[in-house]
């Protein structure tokens, strides 16, 4: 049973005479959460604040136990600003995460938006690891009317980025969106590289808008967390674009990495059409969870 429907279960089950110290539901309520991938303070604080304001605010109903439990979990997730930055001409949005999340349809998505919006787009494939993925990128950038600049397989990502980054400043480009390859948090030169990639922008486009944004699917359980450590680390991150929330998990672990690593979701993917990428809500999130 998903978190949702685990959840609207336990919600549904509370009972008229629901009391302050109605201890078996928060307990199972800390374990359905923990099993959510909130992560275990995530979900020991919420429930914790759950109970305090129950009993001080004297909550009965089951309708009023769940807005409260909403309030609090909103509260978790809304970190900084989620609006990206896309205030300087360009503008850098470097796109990273481990393979099959979807980086590639991520920036698809999100240039076909610019676009729409009447900003000059440009794509940029720094993934030189993977067989085709420039090619998928060139598929996307048609599909979104955007421009494109890429090499061979192989070739070195900092010079591919490079290369964008010139063609951007010398064409007027409003935003370069920086597909990189798939890595593991734990490949040590792997995650250099990407140190590699925002020295580039620093060094090519001193002063630009920056966002890094971490890709991760809701399907990711507590491995989230981890790779959200090793990826803020290695690049500092600015975001999450959490993919995916067409199907039946949630990715309950953004909810600990807003909280432990202050790291606001920006972006969420709702589904596989061009226009299935939407600014994230953390209010509409959770209120479509509980």
């Amino acid at each position: 049973m998903g978190f949702f429907d685990k959840l609207k279960k336990i919600t549904a089950n509370l009972f008229s005479g629901f009391t302050e110290a109605d201890e078996a539901f928060f307990e199972e309520l800390e374990e359905t959460l923990i099993l959510a991938d909130l992560g275990m303070d995530t979900a020991l604080d919420a429930v914790e604040k759950l109970r305090t304001k129950v009993r001080k605010e004297k909550l009965h109903d089951q309708e009023e136990v769940r807005a409260a439990l909403r309030d609090i979990l909103v509260e978790e997730i809304s970190v900084e600003n989620t609006a990206l930055d896309l205030s300087t001409t360009p503008s850098v949005v470097l796109f990273i995460g481990v393979n099959g999340v979807g980086k590639t349809t991520s920036i698809g998505k999100l240039g076909h938006q610019l676009k729409g919006e009447g900003k000059r787009v440009l794509f940029c494939a720094a993934d030189t690891f993977r067989a085709a993925a420039a090619d998928q990128l060139e598929i996307w950038s048609e599909r979104a009317g955007c421009e494109l600049v890429r090499q061979h397989e192989g070739a070195d990502p900092g010079a591919v980025l490079f290369d964008a980054l010139q063609a951007a400043k010398a064409r007027g480009v409003d935003v370069v969106l920086c597909d990189t390859a798939g890595r593991l948090h734990n490949k040590s030169n792997l995650m250099a590289e990407l140190s590699k990639l925002s020295k580039i922008i620093d060094r090519e486009c001193p002063g630009a808008a920056r966002e890094t944004l971490l890709v991760l699917d809701a399907t990711t359980g507590q491995n989230g967390l981890i790779q959200a450590k090793q990826f803020k680390e290695a690049a500092g991150l600015t975001g999450i674009v959490l993919t995916k929330l067409d199907g039946t998990a949630k990715g309950g672990i953004v909810i600990a990495i807003a909280r432990e690593l202050g790291v606001p979701v920006k972006l969420a993917g709702v589904g596989e059409g061009i226009d299935d990428l939407r600014p994230f809500d953390a209010r509409s999130y959770v209120e479509a969870i509980i």
